[in-house]
C-alpha cells in the first residue's frame, strides 16, 4: 500500500473555514480521482500552535502508478485551487510512503 500524505500548517485566521473546505470540497474532489480507496485526517498533536494548527491528510493506494497518474494529471489543479481559497494563509508538504 502507498500513502500521499499532506501536511498542513493553517493560520489561525482560516482554521476552521479551511478545515470545513477540506472535509467538504478538497478531500471529496481528491477521492472522486478514482486513485485513492481511503483517507484520514489528523490533527498534529504537542506542536506549537500560536501561529496555527498543523494537520495531515493521508490518502491510500493500492499503487504507485496511481499515486503517480494522481500527480501527473490532479495534482496540479487541486493545488492550485487551494492556493485560490487560501492563499499564503497556510504552508503543505507532501511525502510518499509504502507500507511495509
Amino acid at each position: 500500500m502507498v500513502i500521499h500524505n499532506v501536511t498542513y500548517k493553517i493560520s489561525n485566521a482560516i482554521k476552521d473555514r479551511w478545515l470545513d473546505w477540506m472535509k467538504a470540497d478538497h478531500i471529496p474532489e481528491t477521492m472522486d480521482t478514482g486513485l485513492f480507496h481511503d483517507y484520514r485526517i489528523c490533527r498534529l498533536l504537542e506542536q506549537d500552535d500560536s501561529d496555527g494548527p498543523t494537520f495531515t491528510v493521508q490518502y491510500y493506494t493500492d499503487t504507485l502508478e496511481n499515486y503517480e497518474t494522481y500527480i501527473q494529471e490532479h495534482a496540479s489543479r487541486l493545488r492550485q485551487r487551494s492556493y485560490a481559497m487560501f492563499g499564503d494563509q497556510f504552508v503543505a508538504f507532501r511525502t510518499v510512503m509504502q507500507v511495509v
